[in-house]
C-alpha cells in the first residue's frame, strides 16, 4: 500500500490495523530511500505474515532480499517477534534501541512481557518469539543514512521500557515513525505491565510536540499522512489541562 513516494505499508494485522498482513502484526513499514530500502517494524514473522509481507514488498516494486536493515521501536511481539525470520532469511540487519536490542538478544521474554501476554491469550500458544542478534544499537539521537533520507532514533519511553520512535527527514515529507508511542488522534497505549510508566509517556508526548514533522506513522489504527502533528497536540493539550490523553484501547 502506498502511502507517499518514500513509504509503503507492507505489514499490519486485521486487529488493529489494514489487514494486510497477520491478525497480530503491527503496522511494517517498506522506507525507500533511492538506492536503499529499510523496513520499520516486522510484525510476528509467522509463515503466512512473512509470506505477506514479502509477497507485499514484490508487489510494490521492490526486492525484500534488496532490504538492508530492519528498524525495531520496542520489543513487543507484535511489533519485533519476527526479527530473527527476517533476519536470517532476509539477510538484513536489525537496528534498534539499547534496551530493545539487549532483550532481543537475550530472547528475554519476562522483559518484553511475552510471558504475561500469550498467558493472558494474546498470542497463540504455539507461537515461538525466538531470540535475534541485534547488529546496530542506537543511543537517542543516533542519525542514519537511508539513501537520500535521513533517519534519526529518539527515545520515546512509557508505552514500554526502551521504547524509540524514528524521525525521517529528506523525503517527500518528513515521518514519524512513532511505534507505540503515540497514535492517531493523540491517543496512548497503556497496559497492566512492568514497564509501561504513565509519567514517561506524557514527557514523550510533550518532547515529541517539540518536533517538526509532517506524516504521523503509528504502530497500529489510523495513519495522519499529512498535518500528524495536530495529533501530538490533542495529547498535548490534554496533559496541559492536567488531563490524561484518550487510551488507545
Amino acid at each position: 500500500m502506498r502511502l507517499t513516494s518514500d513509504v509503503h505499508l507492507v505489514g499490519g494485522g486485521t486487529l488493529s490495523g489494514f489487514g494486510v498482513s497477520s491478525d497480530f502484526d503491527a503496522h511494517c513499514y517498506l522506507v525507500d530511500g533511492g538506492d536503499e530500502q529499510i523496513l520499520v517494524e516486522c510484525g510476528m514473522g509467522t509463515e503466512t505474515g512473512f509470506r505477506r509481507v514479502t509477497g507485499n514488498i514484490r508487489r510494490a516494486g521492490y526486492d525484500p532480499a534488496a532490504i538492508t536493515t530492519l528498524f525495531l521501536t520496542h520489543y513487543h511481539t507484535d511489533h519485533a517477534g519476527g526479527a530473527s525470520v527476517y533476519r536470517e532469511h532476509l539477510g538484513l540487519s536489525v537496528a534498534t534501541g539499547t534496551a530493545t536490542g539487549r532483550a532481543l538478544e537475550a530472547g528475554d521474554h519476562e522483559a518484553t512481557s511475552f510471558c504475561r501476554a500469550q498467558a493472558a491469550g494474546v498470542f497463540p500458544e504455539d507461537y515461538s518469539y525466538e531470540a535475534c542478534p541485534v547488529d546496530d544499537l542506537l543511543p537517542d539521537g543516533t542519525q542514519r543514512s537511508v539513501g537520500r533520507l535521513t533517519l534519526t532514533y529518539l527515545d520515546t519511553p512509557g508505552h514500554c521500557g526502551g521504547h524509540g520512535s524514528y524521525l525521517v527527514e529528506g523525503g517527500e515529507q518528513t515521518y514519524l515513525f512513532a511505534g507505540d508511542a503515540i497514535f492517531a488522534w493523540g491517543k496512548l497505549h497503556l497496559q497492566a505491565i512492568p514497564d509501561c510508566d504513565l509519567q514517561a509517556s506524557l514527557a514523550t508526548v510533550l518532547a515529541l510536540a517539540e518536533l517538526e514533522f509532517d506524516s504521523l506513522l503509528p504502530g497500529h489504527g489510523a495513519i495522519a499522512l499529512h498535518d500528524g502533528k495536530a495529533h501530538i497536540g490533542m495529547a498535548k493539550e490534554a496533559i496541559d489541562q492536567l488531563a490524561v490523553p484518550p487510551r488507545l484501547v
